[in-house]
């Protein structure tokens, strides 16, 4: 994901058919609905749909009305869970407008996942076009609240209605959007934290580092144990001597060292079993560039809590696409317990989501083409 995000659209545009709704919701209603959204409950009006068969390509590419889909049973991505996905989020903008931040990046995390799992991959241009397509058409759904945002939900799955064990010669792309506010909380309010030592994300050589649905589901054992023992979300540990930190849930770990002139960052390193999150990408970049160094360094869990009595871990923050940017201050396990410092959002925790934040909404001035407008 290194590198310019801005990426010529080569997508003919008399391929895409549009079709908007005939019975629009009310500006009234729409506000009603989108007041106190949660996360993944309030759906635009509009979807995206596509198609791809062996021999033809993609083809039957439309915007119509949000609706329900008719499914075979014998749909093969029920049965051997060939289905990627991704996440992303447009932004109102301090200007008014709207843009949709890094959509190119995604678009070659959507291409990997779906290599990985030997689905066909969507051109880039056609990925981002189906995205300006549905933000134009509910541009009003875009929030202007702080800490609101559309978020873009891409997804690909096996068509084909056959029940032989083989990847499939027919697949489906959806696109939807929803409006959110912040996974956690927009108030920076610090997460408690279980370390899973009974279960494990991902293996060196499985699907860890793409965006599958497999990875969540095989998550939630581990989430339901640590809401049991009061904990928000799970730290990953590595699945071979579980002792190397990996991930929170599914966003990437930043740990804060020192304070002042000489803070230092790092985050652990891409394994092949960490998600290569689009916002750790970014954050990887934008930090230095604002004096706070960052470097890729392995941390063990017994690592973690030492240096933290010792004060030498000062902060530690997940970010993500859902969750932005979040603090953790508490850390759990079967055999013990510890607080980041005082257990509260730090001060680099604060300007990480504040330079975050100022970059999605366009007023903060970057020159890696990460805000994609949509006019």
């Amino acid at each position: 994901m290194e590198g310019e995000d801005t990426v010529p659209t080569t997508t003919d545009a008399t391929a895409f058919r549009i079709s908007r709704t005939s019975t629009p919701l009310s500006p009234a209603e729409r506000e009603k609905r989108m007041t106190a959204p949660g996360f993944g409950r309030v759906l635009t009006e509009h979807m995206v749909s596509g198609r791809w068969a062996k021999g033809q390509g993609w083809h039957d590419l439309r915007l119509s009305p949000y609706g329900p889909l008719e499914m075979d049973p014998a749909t093969a991505a029920l049965h051997y869970g060939q289905i990627v996905f991704e996440g992303l989020k447009a932004h109102r903008l301090h200007d008014g407008s709207v843009g949709v931040f890094r959509p190119h990046a995604h678009a070659r995390r959507f291409q990997r996942s779906a290599r990985r799992l030997v689905m066909p991959e969507m051109d880039t241009g056609m990925f981002v076009r189906s995205l300006e397509e549905l933000v134009r058409a509910d541009r009003a759904w875009v929030p202007d609240q702080t800490g609101h945002s559309l978020y873009l939900r891409p997804v690909l799955y096996a068509e084909e209605a056959v029940l032989a064990l083989r990847p499939a010669y027919e697949y489906r792309f959806l696109l939807m959007a929803f409006v959110t506010e912040g996974f956690f909380n927009d108030d920076l309010n610090p997460v408690t934290v279980w370390v899973s030592t009974r279960f494990a994300r991902a293996a060196r050589g499985g699907t860890g580092d793409v965006k599958i649905p497999g990875n969540y589901a095989g998550a939630f054992a581990a989430q339901v144990e640590a809401a049991e023992h009061g904990c928000h979300q799970v730290v990953w540990l590595d699945s071979i001597e579980r002792r190397w930190v990996e991930e929170m849930g599914g966003m990437n770990l930043f740990f804060v060292h020192g304070r002042g002139a000489g803070t230092r960052l790092t985050t652990p390193p891409l394994t092949g079993t960490l998600l290569p999150g689009v916002t750790r990408d970014a954050l990887l970049t934008l930090l230095p560039e604002h004096g706070l160094p960052v470097e890729e360094v392995p941390l063990a869990i017994d690592d973690w809590q030492e240096l933290c009595a010792s004060g030498e871990i000062t902060e530690v923050f997940a970010c993500g696409t859902a969750a932005g940017v979040t603090p953790v201050g508490t850390v759990r396990s079967a055999e013990t317990r510890w607080d980041v410092a005082d257990g509260n959002a730090g001060p680099v925790t604060r300007r990480v989501a504040e330079l975050l934040a100022a970059v999605r909404h366009g007023s903060l001035p970057e020159r890696h083409g990460w805000m994609h407008r949509v006019t």
